[in-house]
């Protein structure tokens, strides 16, 4: 996990190396995220607002734009072309954890059946770090925004993040995988080892022009993960696959709502 962490910021800082990008006709813009996550995996009740209130945490971010309506080895704009002007390129490192339990009404203080003990007492996390890019498309002007303190520039944005992520899945009863302890449909369907996958990441947000060189900035995400086992717990799989689980209808993913500073370097 160390070695993951290692290789991920070493490549945030070589992209966002200004030196190196600086004859390539375009200026970068560094900034901090950090806003909630909810995470929808296999923990708690499907469509259940506690769960996802619940199964929650803060995320935190780095970022790194390159802008391509202005240029930052001759202080001047570039050609006024429809892609310099309405696009920007985003590279990113994320990192979240999230504590989880079973929330809902299967687990209510009123249920006193086995499975529902055994719900309340299975606990975990998962830890992820994530690096990506995303292309931000601006419907209004770039050069514009940039010329007026005060202006508002709304974006959406998709792109890919690779993932790594460490679960841990564990039970107040006991050792996991025993009938005493574990619910059926989650016998031989979790996992403790860290592991990758990729993700798809869309977002829609908003830039306010705070001074001539930074922004605020909100975002909302949708993040899919390409694996149903980042939060540690695959009930598809349950005894081999011999249990069907319907509620397991997707992977996981989580919705991130993220409030950003932006700084424009020179």
């Amino acid at each position: 996990m160390q070695t993951r962490l290692l290789l991920v910021v070493c490549l945030f800082f070589i992209f966002s190396k200004q030196d190196a990008f600086s004859q390539l006709g375009f200026s970068h813009e560094v900034g901090v995220i950090s806003g909630p996550i909810a995470f929808y995996g296999d923990y708690g009740q499907r469509n259940d607002f506690d769960t996802n209130i619940g199964n929650s945490t803060i995320g935190v971010g780095l970022i790194h734009y390159l802008n391509f309506s202005y240029r930052a080895d001759c202080n001047c704009y570039t050609r006024d072309k429809y892609f310099n002007d309405h696009f920007k390129v985003r590279n990113e490192i994320d990192y979240h954890k999230t504590q989880f339990e079973h929330i809902g009404e299967y687990v209510d203080p009123s249920k006193t059946s086995v499975i529902a003990n055994q719900l309340r007492a299975m606990k975990g996390s998962t830890t992820v770090f994530d690096i990506g890019t995303q292309l931000e498309y601006f419907p209004l002007s770039i050069r514009d925004f940039a010329a007026t303190i005060g202006s508002f520039a709304p974006f959406v944005s998709a792109g890919v993040h690779f993932v790594s992520y460490d679960p841990e899945v564990y039970s107040e009863l006991g050792e996991l995988n025993s009938t005493i302890t574990t619910p059926t449909k989650y016998l031989n369907a979790f996992q403790q080892e860290g592991d990758s996958t990729w993700s798809v990441v869309t977002s829609v947000g908003v830039r306010y022009k705070l001074t001539d060189l930074s922004d605020l900035m909100l975002d909302t995400r949708l993040q899919y993960y390409f694996s149903n086992w980042v939060d540690g717990l695959n009930p598809s799989l349950a005894n081999n696959g011999s249990v069907p689980v319907p509620e397991n209808k997707a992977n996981d993913w989580i919705y991130w709502i993220n409030f950003g500073y932006i700084y424009y370097l020179d």
